[in-house]
């Protein structure tokens, strides 16, 4: 099924929810919204649903525009981050609701299929409330699924699971989705959730669709300083400069080997991820001296908070380190992994594919 959604705009009073946008999800594969709360998924899941009519704009589905048609008009599949399930049937009626619907034969092999696929086959025969929220959520995901709707919408599904309930689904989700033929809509305010996901990644602001592509090249490549900003986590070190006598020059008066398409003075800003801060030299890297203000462990990653004239750094570390609060501290980095974007956040450079992939090659 192809979705698509032509200058669709949103307004509540004198609030505008959505911001003219377009918007056609790759049919067939999973698309995730990615944003802060607020920045507008939630509206927008509800236009593709039909619960919502547009203020402006179409929506199409394989060509016929549905827009205004109510969602039981349409084949869709929702799962909220509530667990909404029927609370006077046992679950293996909630999975098989949709089957029994639509008159479908082999409902209970059906049934116990998906069941085995989501880890809940000891909990058929009891009610909802008897469950936990990880094993409520896994019901409502089952009959989603057991709908086979050509659209299928979640929302922030596995937000109210605690950490390791939300690891465990992600994974299997990702392997689910790969063996449906629906086009998926999956909307997370976590930008590691949009990686393990895969697929494509549409990244909303404030209302604004920022930027849609292919997930990995979204995440590598962002258009603009936004873009970078929401999809980094930890969040992308950022630091100011400023372009001048064709040199990079940071505020401790120090340049970096980094070549512009530049050819007058301009300010900057430089973006570098955590993780290609560390502690080792190796021959093309640029050092910078700091002093650790914190270091927190988390997992198997080190995350050292360091002041340096530049302003404050994040760096991942990969293992457990320890340091000594208020000591002194010397972080490189490669400058060909380097971000760099305009006074107007615009992306001027990006690392390029061979540095991405660990191969020595030029910016």
């Amino acid at each position: 099924m192809q979705l698509a959604l032509e200058g669709i705009s949103k307004t509540a009073g004198p609030e505008t929810w959505l911001y003219n946008m377009s918007l056609a999800p790759a049919a067939g594969a999973v698309t995730v919204l990615l944003g802060a709360t607020q920045s507008g998924k939630t509206s927008l899941m509800r236009i593709m649903a039909g619960l919502d009519v547009p203020q402006s704009g179409h929506v199409l589905v394989d060509g016929h525009d549905v827009t205004g048609m109510p969602v039981r008009q349409r084949n869709v599949a929702m799962v909220y981050q509530q667990f909404i399930n029927y609370p006077s049937l046992k679950v293996r009626d909630n999975i098989a609701s949709p089957l029994k619907l639509r008159g479908e034969t082999g409902i209970e092999a059906r049934v116990q299929q998906l069941a085995q696929k989501l880890h809940i086959e000891p909990f058929l025969d009891r009610y909802p409330a008897e469950l936990s929220g990880g094993q409520q959520q896994r019901v409502a995901l089952a009959r989603a699924l057991a709908k086979n709707a050509p659209l299928m919408l979640l929302d922030e599904p596995l937000v109210n699971l605690d950490y390791k309930l939300r690891e465990e689904l992600r994974e299997e989700l990702s392997n689910l989705f790969a063996s449906q033929d629906s086009t998926v809509i999956y909307a997370t305010t976590e930008p590691g959730e949009a990686l393990l996901m895969g697929g494509y990644t549409a990244v909303l602001d404030a209302g604004e669709l920022l930027q849609y592509g292919p997930t990995a090249e979204v995440f590598h490549y962002p258009d603009t300083l936004r873009v970078a900003r929401a999809f980094s986590d930890p969040p992308m070190n950022l630091v100011q400069a400023h372009w001048r006598d064709g040199a990079v020059a940071l505020a401790d008066t120090q340049t970096l080997p980094v070549s512009l398409p530049l050819q007058t003075s301009a300010d900057l800003t430089l973006g570098l991820r955590a993780a290609d801060l560390h502690t080792r030299c190796d021959a093309a890297d640029v050092a910078l001296k700091g002093v650790v203000e914190l270091a927190e462990i988390s997992g198997s990653d080190t995350f050292v908070h360091v002041t340096t004239p530049m302003g404050g750094l994040v760096a991942q570390l990969t293992g457990v380190h320890y340091f000594d609060l208020g000591s002194p501290i010397t972080l490189y980095f490669d400058p060909r992994r380097l971000y760099v974007f305009g006074a107007d956040g615009v992306r001027l450079l990006a690392p390029s594919k061979d540095t991405l992939e660990g191969r020595h090659g030029a910016h």
